[in-house]
C-alpha cells in the first residue's frame, strides 16, 4: 500500500493535484467523494478531470454549515454527478469528513485528510492528508476498499431524513432559500476580529504553493429606486453567551399538550445551565437586562421592558423583532421562595417559528450583542 503524506502550504504539494491523481485511477469503475464543504471554485478546479467519470461519481456533501454554496452544488448538478446532501439539522453538529476515493478493477486510490472541495482546501490553505494507493489483489488492501465502500454507500439509505438525493437546481434553490446553502453572490462582508485597534505586526505567511484567486460571480444590477430599508438585518456577530437552557419542553416552546391547553406565549428564564453560584431570580433583571428601561406594570409586583432579539434556529436566521420581558419583583412570593423563574420572555410573533415538536429537547442559548447593548440573540440548536 504506497502511502504519501501531503502537507499543502509548507511544501509544493497541493490537494488539487492529489485529487486529480485519484481521478487518474486506471479504468475507474466508481468514485465516492465525501466532503464537508463545497463551493464553486472547488468544483471548478477539478471538474475537467472529473468530467469523463461523472456517471460513476457519487458525492456526499454537508449543508447547513454556512460554507457549502448553492453555486458549488449547482456546478456538480451541471456536471451530472449523483449528489447526496447531509443535513444534520443543527448548527453545532457538522458533517465533517474529507475523503476522495476512486476504484478500478485492480487498484483504488484515496485521499483522506483536512482538505475540503474549496479553493482554500485544494490549494490556498495549509492542509494535510494521506494519499493511498491500494492493490486489490492484496487481501489487506482489498478489505480496506470494501470497508470504505460499504460504510460510505450505506449513507444513501441509512438516514433518509438527514441524507437525501438532490436531482435538480430547483431543489437546491429550496435548500438555499431555507438557509441551508450559502449564496456566494451574497456573501457577507468581512468583519473585524476585535472592536478596537490593536498592534498587529504579523506579516502574511509565505507558503510554497502559488495562491489561486476565486472566480467572481457577476454582480446584479440594482434598480435606482430600490428601497434600502427592505434589505434584511444581518445576524449579529460579536456576541457574549449569557444563558443556556436545559432541554426545551413543550411548555417552553408553546406547544399545547391538549386542545384545551393554554399557551403562555412566553418562556421562563430559569436556572438553566447557569453556574450554581448564580441566582437566576435576580440574574436576568440585575445583570443581563439591567441596562434596559423598566417600567412598573399596572398589575403590581411586575416590571416590564423590551429589547431587540434575533432568532436563529438550527443555524438558520429567522429575523429580528422587539420582544417584551417581564420580571416579578415580589421576593415574598411562593415562586421566589421555591427558587422558580422570576423573569420571562414573551415569544411574540416568533411563536410561529418555535412552536414545533422537532425543537423539543434542544437547547435555547441567549446571547448579548457586544456592539449594541439593546440587541440580543436567541439560538435554538
Amino acid at each position: 500500500m504506497p502511502t504519501r503524506f501531503i502537507l499543502q502550504g509548507f511544501t509544493a504539494d497541493t490537494h488539487v493535484q492529489a485529487v486529480k491523481t485519484v481521478l487518474e485511477t486506471p479504468e475507474i469503475e466508481e468514485i465516492i467523494f465525501s466532503i464537508a464543504f463545497v463551493n464553486n471554485d472547488g468544483v471548478r478546479l477539478i471538474e475537467e478531470a472529473l468530467r469523463p467519470f461523472v456517471d460513476r461519481a457519487k458525492f456526499f456533501v454537508g449543508i447547513r454549515n454556512d460554507i457549502t454554496s448553492l453555486q458549488g452544488l449547482e456546478r456538480l448538478i451541471d456536471l451530472g454527478v449523483t449528489l447526496y446532501v447531509v443535513d444534520t439539522g443543527a448548527r453545532t453538529v457538522i458533517f465533517h469528513p474529507k475523503l476522495y476515493f476512486a476504484k478500478g478493477p485492480n487498484e483504488a486510490r484515496m485521499v483522506i485528510g483536512s482538505a475540503n472541495l474549496t479553493i482554500g482546501g485544494l490549494n490556498n490553505n495549509i492542509e494535510s492528508s494521506l494519499a493511498l494507493t491500494l492493490d486489490l489483489n492484496i487481501t489487506a488492501d482489498h478489505d480496506i476498499v470494501l470497508n470504505v465502500q460499504d460504510q460510505l454507500l450505506d449513507l444513501m439509505t441509512c438516514d433518509p431524513e438527514h441524507i437525501f438525493l438532490v436531482n435538480t437546481k430547483e431543489e437546491l434553490a429550496h435548500l438555499q432559500s431555507s438557509g441551508r446553502l450559502l449564496d456566494e453572490s451574497k456573501t457577507s462582508s468581512p468583519h473585524p476580529v476585535t472592536a478596537r485597534s490593536v498592534d498587529d505586526t504579523i506579516t502574511r505567511i509565505q507558503l510554497r504553493t502559488t495562491p489561486l484567486r476565486r472566480e467572481i460571480v457577476a454582480a446584479t444590477i440594482i434598480p435606482q429606486n430600490q428601497n434600502i430599508e427592505n434589505v434584511p438585518v444581518q445576524p449579529a456577530s460579536n456576541l457574549e453567551l449569557v444563558w443556556d437552557s436545559k432541554p426545551l419542553t413543550e411548555r417552553d416552546l408553546n406547544i399545547p399538550q391538549a386542545a384545551q391547553t393554554h399557551r403562555t406565549g412566553s418562556i421562563n428564564l430559569d436556572k438553566g445551565l447557569l453556574d450554581t453560584h448564580i441566582d437566576h431570580r435576580h440574574y436576568f433583571r440585575d445583570v443581563v437586562f439591567s441596562h434596559l428601561i423598566w417600567t412598573p406594570s399596572p398589575t403590581g409586583n411586575v416590571e416590564e421592558s423590551s429589547a431587540t432579539f434575533q432568532l436563529i434556529i438550527k443555524g438558520v436566521y429567522c429575523g429580528e423583532l422587539a420582544l417584551d420581558i417581564h420580571h416579578s419583583t415580589d421576593t415574598t412570593s411562593t415562586t421566589y421562595r421555591q427558587r422558580n423563574a422570576m423573569t420571562r420572555l414573551s415569544w411574540g410573533p416568533f411563536s410561529e417559528y418555535i412552536a414545533r415538536t422537532n425543537l423539543i429537547g434542544r437547547t435555547l442559548s441567549l446571547y448579548r450583542d457586544m456592539n449594541d447593548s439593546n440587541r440580543f440573540v436567541l439560538e435554538i440548536d
